[in-house]
């Protein structure tokens, strides 16, 4: 896993993904924080942290759409699977270099509250939480993402797909609001809910029901991108 690790972070860099993800995000993150914290001199940030998450969306399957689809296409895809690797390590590799990327564009969070510390007191507990919410988030995303990734080899297809399904997860919460033709239809899609989740950690409630929904979340879809890989070592 260490050796896919380490490739998948170089092919970041060593191409325009990298750059341009982290240019993207760095620079929504800080219209939103000029916009909802610096405008509004204010040091609660949870206006930021929502916005991320519409960010996130969009953004994710733009930084997972060559994970597994790029090797597809190059036929390099038979190599990985005959390496003395095991399949869930090279799944693990690439997902774990996406999540370290992430991780590197949500850390500018941090320094935006620092600035706001030196104007006035800043609530860091929910900083925190916000943060964790924001790695929680995209720990799930990201395995979903390399899940649509591991099922064509088109990158545009995948990074598409990936926002449409990303989206649609958000929009779970507008369709529970109109489907109560059964009472149990929109408390099953509010307790499939990203957003509602999410949102509590911005306004400081850490739930840990929430944590292990993303982390599940997580688990689940790595496993079906493992399973897809077996699937293609013994087609």
């Amino acid at each position: 896993m260490g050796a896919i690790y380490r490739r998948e972070m170089g092919a970041f860099f060593t191409s325009s993904i990298a750059y341009v993800f982290l240019a993207v995000f760095y620079l929504a993150a800080g219209y939103f924080f000029f916009g909802s914290s610096l405008m509004s001199a204010t040091t609660d940030m949870s206006g930021v942290f929502s916005s991320l998450f519409f960010i996130s969306i969009i953004l994710i399957p733009v930084l997972t759409m060559r994970l597994l689809s790029e090797e597809k296409k190059q036929k390099t895809e038979q190599g990985l699977l005959t390496a003395p690797v095991s399949i869930g390590g090279i799944v693990l590799g690439k997902y774990f270099a996406a999540l370290t990327m992430y991780a590197i564009g949500i850390a500018i969070t941090l320094l935006y509250a620092l600035i706001l510390s030196f104007f006035g007191a800043v609530t860091w507990g929910i900083v925190v939480s916000n943060c964790i919410a924001l790695m929680l988030l995209g720990a799930a995303f990201i395995a979903v993402a390399l899940f649509i990734s591991s099922l064509t080899e088109n990158q545009v297809v995948a990074a598409v797909l990936g926002i449409i399904i990303l989206f649609a997860l958000y929009m779970l919460d507008v369709v529970a609001q109109f489907a109560d033709a059964l009472p149990v239809i929109p408390t099953v899609l509010h307790a499939l809910s990203f957003y509602t989740r999410y949102y509590d950690f911005t306004v400081g409630l850490f739930d840990p029901a929430s944590v292990l929904f993303y982390v599940s979340t997580a688990v689940i879809f790595n496993f079906f991108t493992v399973r897809v890989f077996e699937k293609r070592r013994w087609s």
